[in-house]
């Protein structure tokens, strides 16, 4: 029978990894909303959809809605839309990554995007013109997480890939 040790001591030998939260956010012709990171940023030139790490005390929903509002100046509505969980192994060198994907809900067409610092573009993007955008991440992830937010479903990938 294994030794008891005290919980303090137990949680430090459990997994340890990083949560971030991210908008899929669509237009009324199903396109999805994309930042672009700019010169000094890690992923520099970079699309990908907004969003960021949660932090401490957030729930993966303030989080979204937070860097919603930082990254585009948009502002969420109170109830969350979870649509999809990606793990991810290392990030960037960071080690492991939990990112909660949330649906924005439809972009109003008066809706003005405010740039934050760390990005220098916007655009919106139909699935099938991503295949030669340079992106943050796996292009399939952006593809079961749009089928995701238009089927009001929720997705599970490992490494940006669906699970299937």
């Amino acid at each position: 029978m294994a030794d008891w040790i005290p919980r303090e001591e137990w949680v430090k030998t459990q997994p340890q990894a990083l949560l971030a939260s991210c908008v899929v956010m669509l237009d009324d012709r199903d396109r999805m909303l994309l930042l672009r990171y700019g010169p000094g940023q890690p992923v520099a030139g970079t699309w990908w959809l907004p969003g960021g790490m949660v932090d401490h005390g957030e729930d993966p929903w303030a989080a979204a809605r937070r860097e919603m509002r930082e990254e585009t100046g948009i502002e969420l509505g109170p109830v969350p839309n979870l649509i999809g969980i990606d793990h991810r192994v290392d990030v960037l060198g960071t080690g492991p990554v939990l990112d909660c994907f949330f649906h924005g809900g439809t972009l109003d067409d008066e809706a003005s995007v405010r740039l934050s610092s760390e990005h220098d573009g916007y655009g919106l993007f139909a699935v099938d013109e991503l295949a030669g955008t340079p992106l943050t991440a796996r292009l399939p992830s952006l593809v079961a997480l749009h089928t995701a937010a238009l089927s009001r479903t929720v997705v599970c990938l490992r490494e940006g890939e669906p699970l299937v």
